[in-house]
């Protein structure tokens, strides 16, 4: 981004998605990409709205569905909330999801990948993973709540 154009990368992704740059879809892209966590729907029209009091929510709906259909941003549903939404960077990265206390961590594609390799070699299965989410307990919940990973296998097999 320049001073001149400072949404000029926003512009440059939009064009590259084959989308028509509008100022509605370069204020969604750019309040996801500043977001320090995933947004929902709600608060990317909270946070525009602060700044541009007109933009109307079903607008931010149509707009977050169309850059999610053309590859630009990932909807994710991380436990009871509402979806959240990101963009899709260079890195893949996946999800796990605390059921006890709702703490979310980001975890590389690493794990998936050899998921993956083995579904199309055991089955010929050609997975889509690019963003998922596991749910569980993470590791400070387990320790206060006593589960130790036999536990945690024996309730999976009940």
């Amino acid at each position: 981004m320049t001073a001149s154009d400072p949404f000029g990368r926003y512009r440059a992704l939009l064009v590259t998605r084959g989308l028509r740059v509008t100022p509605q879809r370069l204020l969604v892209v750019q309040t996801i990409n500043e977001a320090d966590h995933h947004l929902t729907a709600e608060e990317i029209s909270t946070r525009i709205r602060e700044h541009f009091p007109a933009i109307h929510q079903g607008t931010v709906y149509r707009t977050l569905e169309s850059l999610r259909e053309a590859g630009l941003i990932s909807e994710s549903h991380l436990g009871d909330r509402s979806a959240v939404y990101e963009l899709i960077g260079t890195q893949t990265h996946h999800h796990l999801v605390c059921d006890h206390c709702g703490n979310i961590t980001e975890i590389d594609d690493a794990p998936l990948e050899r998921l993956r390799a083995e579904l199309a070699a055991q089955n010929g299965f050609r997975a889509r993973t690019e963003h998922i989410a596991i749910f569980g307990l993470c590791q400070h919940c387990a320790t206060v709540l006593g589960h130790t990973s036999e536990t945690a296998l024996e309730a999976d097999t009940l």
